[in-house]
């Protein structure tokens, strides 16, 4: 038995079906992005993947909430 993907991975599925890019692209783009390395807040980021990729709500929020967790670690 396999446990169960929570929390913003969770979504990873579905964002790389619609988008038809794998998730390490994505956090790419958000690593990438201007400001990020300078402390950009987290809506700032969610608004571009949302305004410059096309990318739903949920879905960008997820993808950010990941990266910055991750890089936290």
């Amino acid at each position: 038995m396999t446990a169960q993907v929570k929390g913003p991975a969770s979504y990873f599925p579905s964002i790389e079906k619609k988008y038809g890019r794998p998730i390490e692209e994505w956090q790419a783009v958000v690593r990438s992005a201007p400001g990020y390395g300078a402390g950009a807040a987290h809506m700032e980021l969610v608004a571009l993947l949302k305004d410059e990729h096309g990318m739903g709500h949920g879905h960008a929020n997820a993808v950010v909430a990941h990266v910055l967790a991750e890089d936290r670690a």
